[in-house]
């Protein structure tokens, strides 16, 4: 399956010939090989999300799924639930079972675009689930173990962040 990834990984439309892209593009080669989580940065439109889907394919992961969730698009009132999902009755409206975006990622990569606009909360639960590998689905009474390389990307100045006290400096 890594073999599949990378021939398909190179069909990737990524373009570039200056030695900076070369850099990225060879970091982002050596991080594939790796199991750790990653940070991609720069401004919106250089490319992140190419990026990260080309750190998938190349990774031992790239049978597994690649799920992508705009962070900043994800309205507060619903946030648990989208990334942890759900069990029937649970909240208001949940008339079904719902998988969040990090079962859906289970043995391959999640994408989170915009981490720096997850709320403070949800950076916490993030934390846990990338040191611990589970989460508490809402309705559960156990966790939820999974298997998740998480990609997250961002266009702000996380240092800046950190010091203004709006993301997490562990995370």
């Amino acid at each position: 399956s890594y073999l599949r990834g990378a021939v398909a990984a190179r069909s990737e439309a990524l373009i570039g010939e200056s030695a900076a892209w070369r850099r990225v593009t060879g970091m982002v080669e050596a991080a594939a090989a790796s199991e750790a989580v990653v940070l991609l940065t720069g401004e919106s439109g250089t490319g992140k999300e190419l990026l990260a889907r080309r750190l998938h394919a190349l990774s031992s992961r790239a049978a597994g799924p690649f799920v992508k969730v705009n962070c900043a698009a994800v309205p507060l009132a619903i946030w648990e639930g989208e990334f942890f999902g759900h069990r029937k009755g649970a909240v208001a409206g949940a008339t079904s079972d719902r998988e969040g975006r990090f079962q859906l990622a289970d043995r391959g990569s999640l994408l989170l675009d915009e981490v720096s606009a997850m709320p403070a909360a949800g950076q916490a639960k993030l934390l846990r689930v990338i040191q611990d590998g589970e989460f508490e689905r809402l309705g559960d009474e156990q966790p939820t173990r999974v298997d998740v390389r998480v990609v997250a990307s961002s266009n702000s100045d996380l240092e800046a962040e950190v010091q203004q006290g709006s993301f997490r400096a562990d995370l």
